[in-house]
């Protein structure tokens, strides 16, 4: 068998160029799989141990003000295994070097001891001193964005008043993996919000909040249920002005984690199996040509006594060589990029665990299916050696039948010259390897257009939501809904130019038996710096008899227009209301509910007031505006439109250029390795017909342009079937994509696909200069001695 190996070895050598491309594909469905698996599992381990080892709560709730006599109440629920009342406070921060005011989420620590659950994973200095409400351990985050240090001093309006406080230590936690304040943030600034956390005894004295708690962390025991629970939660706090209880699966730090652990799941099972299943037609193509060119010799190894397995294992062996190549390169370039990917992840998810550790697990995973890949393509190729007979495999096959097919009786055939009736022929005679061909290139061409799609659909959500819907300049919170003066303060400061108020209201929407926790904006009819604008850019107007819905609230509830929806108030006097569906909204950001101010106040039952306002200020006064807000104790937190954008632009522009790079180098790979492998594949059939047309008179340039056109037709056959998958694929993909913060738009614009089939057209360009190379270096007296 020892002639057998080097024969593979020879074989392998002749095939280098088709081989290569085979291990090309191999290695970025390998590298794909295993940079996505190793994300997920980066991000699904880190979480599951940060939540273990620093108890991360199960359920949490949030009141106006409840008395810490109710803790052993909370405790003897059924399934509650521990309780931790603390007190949350959202305060505006004056953080040396930034001018507009910062938003800091300020949260208590117990006198003595670490907390119960939620706690700590410190990282330089100490925690606060019992009682001193001048000291902080700020979020690690928000430190490093800000330059703060240990010992470093920043300011804080604290219950009105504007304090000093000193950083004595920096630290993680993990309700801050995914660290945003909520006030319409989705990508983290931690230069402008941060978590910082104080001793209990300060903060109590500070919010004169002593024997008090307004926010509650539970942990369930193993099989409790959470619905119960939560609903015992309810009736507990509803006295003590609760927003309602809620999961771990609403907690928005934990949401956003297991959306892009959600997503790595996605891409990391559909990119892979669509390299993969390409390298098996390949490889299946590829032998199949070797295993007819080689019809002689197996015949002949038949006759002196090799038995058919072990050809068929030879075959096998030779189809292995690319994949296994092919899977090791794989395995190191997406353990590199796994690598380069935790890096960028470590700026969003905060992890006490940031170095990444590679996964054997995944690798081994990878390199099974890169190895089932490759025997699943090359099996039936190898498979066919053993049903070959010694005297008929050293036979020449007998000739194909040629018939004049109906192109030939037209005028357009008479028309063609020489060289086009030989391309024309040969597709029309070899279909099935033609039409393969021209599936591989549609389905690159429409993986590309679908991945460029993604890029176009988040630049729309950007100019919708930017452009349309938030026209304000400054979006202030209030602490505690305002009356109508809060307005007229912020008028009077210097450099605003309008206000807006707007009031929102948390709800619990039921319809039948589908029940959703959402969020209530009223809007006033005629509002300018705040809009209701859907995908298509069309504005929508709040209406007085009934409440908008967003497309996925109502999907949910499986309300339609016209239908009635039970709206339970989860604040004040928890008032419930039958109110009808006035209208669904297919928005791109957002999600919840939308009313005229008016009617939300008289449903409230109360009068003009504010739970936050939108401001134009003038650009040339925004320092005297930030200044003015930063001293303002009514503020629990503000969004610069300005800053908001040009956080979302650097985020999209950080984490999408590997994605965008990655989505150009592996969309070349797969149409070059597609039309060089079938162009060279045609080279090695028809070199005794080249050549001949070259002794006959034909130049280099006729005979390149017989075979390089077939596969220019193919190419150029191939764009329309691209298109139409890319559209269906960029649907699929932004059906699974879709989240409760926003919803992809299906962008399908000329631009899109003209930037994809520039991609294919290129990629066809240069596997065509390559194959052409090989054209011009052939042999022409060696191949025509080689017998037919």
């Amino acid at each position: 068998m020892r002639t057998l190996h080097l024969k593979v070895l020879r074989d392998a050598v002749h095939a280098k160029g088709q081989l290569t491309a085979i291990l090309v594909l191999v290695a970025c469905g390998v590298s794909v799989f295993v940079m996505l698996r190793s994300m997920h599992g980066y991000l699904r381990g880190g979480q599951e141990r940060y939540y273990r080892e620093y108890a991360f709560g199960d359920v949490f709730a949030h009141v106006t003000r409840a008395p810490l006599s109710l803790e052993p109440r909370v405790a003897a629920v059924e399934g509650v295994a521990a309780v931790y009342p603390r007190l949350v406070e959202d305060v505006l921060l004056d953080v040396p070097g930034l001018a507009e005011p910062a938003t800091g989420r300020l949260v208590s620590l117990p006198d003595a001891g670490e907390p119960p659950l939620n706690r700590l994973a410190l990282r330089e200095g100490g925690l606060p001193s019992s009682g001193r409400r001048d000291q902080v351990v700020l979020s690690v985050a928000f430190a490093r964005a800000n330059g703060l240090r240990v010992g470093d001093r920043l300011g804080a309006i604290l219950n009105g008043r504007l304090e000093s406080l000193t950083v004595v230590g920096t630290a993680l936690s993990p309700e801050f993996i995914y660290e945003i304040s909520g006030y319409g943030q989705i990508f983290p600034d931690n230069r402008r919000f941060g978590a910082l956390w104080m001793s209990r005894s300060a903060m109590e004295t500070a919010f004169e909040m002593e024997g008090a708690f307004d926010d509650l962390v539970v942990d369930l025991s193993p099989g409790a249920s959470e619905a119960g629970v939560i609903a015992a939660l309810d009736r507990l706090l509803d006295p003590y002005g609760n927003a309602g209880a809620y999961g771990r699966d609403l907690h928005v730090s934990h949401e956003f984690l297991e959306g892009e652990i959600d997503e790595t799941t996605i891409t990391a099972s559909f990119f892979p199996a669509v390299f993969l299943v390409v390298t098996a037609f390949l490889l299946h193509s590829t032998l199949l040509r070797i295993v007819r060119m080689e019809r002689e010799q197996i015949g002949l190894m038949k006759a002196f006594g090799i038995t058919p397995p072990a050809l068929a294992l030879h075959y096998l062996q030779l189809a292995l060589i690319p994949v296994v190549l092919g899977s090791l390169v794989g395995a190191g370039l997406g353990l590199w990029m796994a690598e380069a990917m935790a890096v960028v992840y470590a700026q969003f998810f905060q992890f006490p665990e940031v170095g990444f550790t590679p996964d054997p697990g995944v690798v081994g995973v990878g390199l099974g299916i890169a190895m089932l890949t490759g025997v699943t393509g090359a099996l039936g190729a190898a498979m066919s050696v053993t049903r070959l007979h010694p005297a008929v495999a050293m036979a020449p096959p007998a000739p194909p039948v040629f018939r004049e097919g109906p192109l030939e009786r037209t005028r357009l055939w008479r028309a063609l010259s020489a060289e086009g009736r030989i391309i024309v022929r040969n597709l029309s005679r070899t279909r099935l390897k033609s039409l393969s061909t021209v599936a591989g290139i549609g389905l690159s061409l429409g993986i590309l257009g679908a991945l460029f799609s993604m890029f176009d659909a988040i630049d729309t959500i950007a100019r919708v939501q930017f452009d349309g819907v938030q026209r304000e300049d400054v979006a202030v919170y209030f602490h505690q809904t305002r009356s109508g003066n809060a307005e007229d303060a912020l008028a009077r400061m210097p450099g605003v130019l309008a206000v807006e108020p707007f009031r929102t209201v948390a709800v619990r929407f039921s319809h039948g038996p589908r029940e959703e926790r959402s969020v209530i904006l009223g809007l006033d009819v005629d509002t300018k710096l705040r809009r209701m604008v859907d995908a298509r850019s069309v504005v929508h107007r709040p209406t007085p008899d009934g409440v908008v819905l967003g497309a996925l609230l109502a999907r949910k509830l499986d309300a339609e227009p016209g239908d009635r929806v039970r709206m339970e108030v989860v604040e004040g006097r928890r008032r419930v209301h039958d109110v009808r569906v006035a209208g669904v909204i297919d928005e791109l950001m957002g999600g919840g509910g939308y009313m005229e101010k008016a009617a939300l106040h008289r449903m409230l039952g109360e009068g003009p007031t504010a739970s936050g306002a939108w401001l134009r200020i003038d650009e040339a006064a925004d320092a005297a505006v930030y200044e003015a807000l930063k001293h303002s104790p009514s503020v629990a937190g503000i969004q610069v439109r300005e800053l908001t954008i040009r956080g979302f632009r650097e985020t999209i522009e950080q984490s999408f250029a590997i994605a965008l790079g990655s989505t150009l180098v592996l969309g070349m790979a797969l149409v070059m390795a597609i039309v060089y492998n079938q162009t060279r594949i045609s080279l090695s059939e028809r070199g005794r017909e080249l050549a001949s047309l070259r002794v006959l008179g034909f130049d280099r340039r006729e005979v390149a342009r017989m075979l390089l056109g077939e596969q220019a037709i193919l190419v150029a056959a191939a764009l329309p079937l691209g298109v139409l998958l890319g559209w269906f694929l960029t649907w699929l993909v932004i059906q699974r994509f879709e989240s409760d913060l926003f919803s992809m738009p299906v962008v399908v614009t000329a631009s899109t696909y003209v930037r994809a089939i520039a991609v294919v057209v290129v990629s066809a360009v240069l596997s065509g200069l390559l194959v052409r190379r090989r054209l011009d270096r052939l042999d022409l007296i060696a191949v025509l001695k080689t017998r037919e």
